[in-house]
């Protein structure tokens, strides 16, 4: 049984930053990519960003580039998103999910509970 623990969500105001954590567990961290996502009141879920399974590879969503950066620590079992210059757009309830493989293929197999971000003007 896979289990992904988001956390770090927040209030922050315009221009601020937050980090959200992923915690996973219950199967080998390494053979897998991971992405986050986010879903904004009356939107669908979208792609945020994702990592392969050595942390050598990412993508990003257009809106987030330059702005976000995702990253992993295999020794952690934990995926980062290191969110800068955050719009209010950023709201939104933000997802990480775990990859079908090692590379990032954009499908998800196993989603976490979210963690709600909240940028104020």
């Amino acid at each position: 049984q896979v289990q992904l623990v988001e956390s770090g969500g927040g209030l922050v105001q315009v221009g601020g930053s937050l980090r959200l954590s992923c915690a996973a567990s219950g199967r080998p961290f390494t053979l897998y990519s991971m992405g986050w996502f986010r879903q904004a009141p009356g939107k669908e879920r979208e792609f945020v960003a994702a990592i392969n399974w050595s942390g050598d590879s990412t993508d990003y969503a257009d809106s987030v580039k330059g702005r976000f950066t995702i990253s992993r620590d295999n020794a952690k079992n934990t995926v980062y998103l290191q969110m800068s210059s955050l719009k209010p757009e950023d709201t939104a309830v933000y997802y990480c999910g775990r990859g079908w493989g090692n590379t990032w293929s954009g499908r998800v197999q196993s989603w976490g509970q979210g963690t709600q971000v909240t940028v104020s003007s």
